[in-house]
């Protein structure tokens, strides 16, 4: 029998199970919900839901309710967490495989075609989707194309919006005003919706494009704002920033070619 030290640590044993792993890499692009976690991993509900409450236990999975519909919840993956887990188990088997985890970014290097085009959506246009795509324009250094709009969108910006993103990242959006989502016009890569609300009303952006949610909480609707402007701003940054390797391997359209009769 091995000993403790033996042991394989906690984030090999929990990610090594089959159907785990399905519901981790599930989450790993955005969050779901449980009837679509069962319908991703092809196993029944009971099941699909016993596996995540281990996920959660683990600390790997966090949950939270719709703010669309109570009754439904929202489980999230902690990219983060993971990270650390997979450093920590590299120490367990060696510790010369110890190693921090880098922070996520963009590859440097040149690419091919037009930058990846992202959309993010909300309901009011106003504090969550205009935080994201700030920060995606941020972090993406001119490679990332980032937009923002909302499915009944706000006459303003919110005044707490404005204010942490210049304060804490040095961003002026104080001339930006909220947009509406209308029919698609353009090409998406990506859209990401941030509300419970606007992932139901949220348009079909065609084939090409990869939708994914986030559920962000409103912090305008949040007791204490501040904290909450502060929270969804730090959350927010963190997902943007996992984003980018994904964006570097946006495939791009084929180019057109010329028919000959």
């Amino acid at each position: 029998m091995a000993s403790p030290s033996q042991a394989a640590p906690a984030f090999v044993r929990l990610a090594a199970h089959p159907l785990r792993w399905r519901l981790l890499t599930a989450l790993a692009d955005g969050d779901l919900r449980v009837r679509e976690l069962t319908d991703l991993a092809a196993a029944p509900q009971n099941l699909v839901s016993y596996h995540l409450r281990l996920l959660r236990d683990g600390g790997l999975v966090t949950a939270a309710r719709s703010s669309h519909d109570g009754r439904d919840s929202y489980y999230r993956l902690d990219l983060d967490r993971c990270a650390h887990a997979l450093a920590e188990a590299g120490t367990a088997l060696h510790p010369a495989l110890r190693s921090a985890p880098a922070p996520p970014r963009l590859p440097d290097g040149p690419h091919d075609g037009a930058a990846p085009a992202v959309l993010f959506v909300c309901t009011g246009n106003s504090a969550r989707s205009p935080i994201a795509e700030a920060l995606l324009r941020h972090h993406g250094g001119g490679r990332v194309t980032a937009a923002s709009a909302g499915t009944r969108p706000k006459a303003e910006m919110h005044p707490r919006a404005v204010q942490i993103l210049r304060e804490r990242y040095g961003i002026d959006i104080s001339a930006q005003r909220p947009r509406r989502l209308d029919a698609p016009h353009r090409r998406f890569d990506r859209v990401i919706t941030l509300c419970d609300k606007a992932r139901e009303a949220c348009p079909d952006f065609g084939d090409h494009a990869r939708h994914a949610h986030w559920s962000t909480p409103d912090p305008a609707a949040a007791p204490d704002a501040p904290a909450a402007f502060h929270q969804v701003a730090a959350d927010l940054d963190t997902r943007v920033r996992h984003l980018l390797p994904l964006l570097a391997h946006t495939p791009q359209p084929a180019p057109k070619t010329e028919e000959h009769p």
